[in-house]
């Protein structure tokens, strides 16, 4: 039988070997050694795989200064960003645009879809440490409704009633059908025991909107202030108590911008680790640098808005027709987006309704035939104009107000030449987006509006088209009124399958692009550019800004390795 030889007989092995045959001996067994080491390393290396572990910060850049983070209120894409990361809802948006419970631990319908049931997980808290029940959610629903606040989200809860059965159940009651009631319930819930004591009047002013209490993934942990009081930026730290699990990386870091150049400077100079919203040019750039892209089809609808009440001009539908047929959009894509966009010709997104659509190109002489068909004529200053009624003389101008963002200033310019080029006189005034929601768009001071609108559902659609949204808090900036459309909206909310919602869909399109109330342009792609060392980001089915963070708790910056067999555990 085979035995090793023990430590005695191989030194004495050693010994009877000549010099020359020694080295080759104590050579031979260097090499056997070392191939071992490296062989066993390969074995061992096939066999692990990276996995996240909690650890690291980032720092996110963002365009503007949040003024409502509060998802009954919040206004802006800032706003509703920061909500997205302190705030959590009964449901939340998962993988491949799939809703998912967060808060809640279940719900069912009923089968006349009218009511539906949450039941909450147990031991949920607030960043303050308070529990949250569903006394909180019946407060949040409250406040939504409340006449006081205007809150923008009041005509998507139009008719659901809210009641609490206990701490642990909360049952929503419907008037009627609605399809994409559950998309509501992602809505942030507030702390009934802070705002409670705050008047309806006061909360829109209230410290709480820009240190808030939710009970999201992070936590607000430090606030950086200018002189002037606004905020600069927001250290933030993972919320152990999650529902959804504790965040991988501890530390958020938050920092505020006046505008695109700014933020894409600070990002080249390393001051911030990524931004979403990126722009076609600077994306471009900014990947010919290194830099990690990810990019999604955007639900955003960016128009041109008529306001007859401010400009009469857009009273008369030659007028509209006319600028609808002169604006090159495909130079607008391609130009100012470097062709990060699709041209679109009506009100709903391809993500939401595909549809055969046909885009008629730029015609000049077809918009000069419109124009003189109403009554338009070239006056001596290159201006048109026409004798009206009361045998007054109107000029074919008007202004185009819109935001401080560079592809918005530049499509605007594209827009005025387009016009100049048939006589109409175009005046561009620009707003940073803060003031622009606050000074322009909600008392509805343009003449034009040239913005763009999320539409990433049915209810997205009502509260942009709905006759009954057309003043503040609706979202009816173009103030359109149509009872057919008024009525096929009302219906998409309760379509039962997908052949009802495009039947409506088709209505409310044909509908909208006959009437003209807008010259649709663009749907954006969303370009997000994050940290070379970021994982466990979904790209996909991002329906706003604010969606790149609803599986942030999942993103990491550290890894660790572990053998495959391990990973479950």
């Amino acid at each position: 039988m085979f035995k090793f030889p023990n430590k005695k007989e191989l030194n004495l092995a050693v010994n009877t070997l000549s010099k020359k045959e020694r080295v080759y001996f104590i050579s031979f067994s260097l090499l056997l050694t070392i191939s071992t080491i490296i062989i066993l390393s390969l074995i061992n290396n096939r066999f692990l795989i990276p996995v996240p572990v909690r650890g690291g910060s980032i720092v996110e850049g963002m365009i503007g200064t949040p003024r409502l983070i509060n998802p009954v209120l919040a206004l802006t894409d800032t706003d509703r960003d920061m909500v997205s990361l302190v705030y959590s809802g009964l449901m939340r948006h998962g993988e491949n645009g799939a809703i998912v419970p967060d808060l809640a631990r279940s719900y069912t319908v009923s089968p006349d879809g009218l009511t539906y049931t949450f039941t909450l997980k147990d031991k949920l808290y607030f960043h303050d440490g308070k529990k949250l029940t569903s006394e909180d959610v019946l407060y949040t629903i409250k406040e939504i409704s409340d006449p006081v606040l205007k809150s923008p989200k009041s005509g998507i809860w139009s008719g659901v009633s809210v009641s609490a059965p206990n701490t642990n159940t909360v049952v929503f009651t419907l008037k009627q059908p609605f399809s994409s009631f559950l998309e509501n319930t992602t809505l942030g819930i507030l702390p009934a025991h802070i705002w409670s004591t705050i008047s309806s009047e006061q909360i829109p002013t209230s410290d709480y909107n820009t240190n808030p209490i939710g009970s999201g993934p992070y936590k607000i942990f430090k606030i950086s202030r200018s002189k002037t009081g606004s905020v600069d930026y927001y250290n933030l730290y993972s919320f152990k108590k999650f529902a959804l699990s504790h965040p991988f990386i501890d530390k958020f870091t938050v920092k505020f911008y006046g505008n695109e150049a700014d933020l894409v400077s600070a990002l080249k100079l390393g001051a911030v680790d990524q931004m979403g919203g990126v722009s076609g040019a600077d994306a471009d750039s900014l990947k010919a640098q290194g830099k990690k892209i990810v990019e999604s089809t955007l639900p955003r609808i960016f128009a041109l808005f008529f306001n007859e009440r401010e400009s009469a001009i857009f009273t008369d539908k030659s007028v509209r027709i006319a600028i609808s047929q002169i604006i090159d959009k495909n130079k607008i894509v391609d130009e100012v987006l470097s062709g990060h966009a699709e041209i679109i010709d009506g009100p709903i997104p391809s993500t939401l309704y595909k549809n055969t659509k046909f885009i008629e190109p730029r015609n000049i002489a077809r918009a000069q035939a419109t124009l003189a068909s109403g009554g338009w004529k070239m006056g001596a200053d290159g201006v048109m104009q026409k004798i009206d009624k009361k045998k007054k003389t109107i000029k074919l101008e008007f202004s185009i107000s819109t935001g401080d963002i560079p592809e918005l200033k530049q499509t605007a310019e594209e827009i005025k030449n387009d016009l100049a080029e048939i006589g109409i006189k175009v005046d561009i005034k620009v707003f940073d987006l803060g003031a622009l929601n606050q000074n322009v768009i909600r008392p509805r001071k343009y003449d034009a509006l040239l913005f763009g609108s999320v539409i990433s559902k049915p209810t997205d659609l009502y509260a942009f088209w709905h006759s009954s949204e057309r003043n503040d808090p609706g979202l009816n900036i173009a103030m359109y009124a149509n009872p057919k459309v008024d009525k096929a909206l009302k219906e998409s909310l309760g379509a039962k399958d997908s052949d009802a919602l495009s039947k409506d869909f088709a209505i409310i399109q044909n509908e909208i692009k006959n009437d003209v109330p807008v010259v649709f342009l663009y749907s954006p792609y969303y370009i997000y550019v994050t940290g070379k060392n970021l994982g466990g980001m979904d790209g996909t089915n991002i329906g706003n800004g604010g969606d790149r963070f609803s599986n942030v708790y999942k993103w990491y910056v550290e890894t660790d390795k572990i053998w495959k067999i391990f990973k479950n555990n």
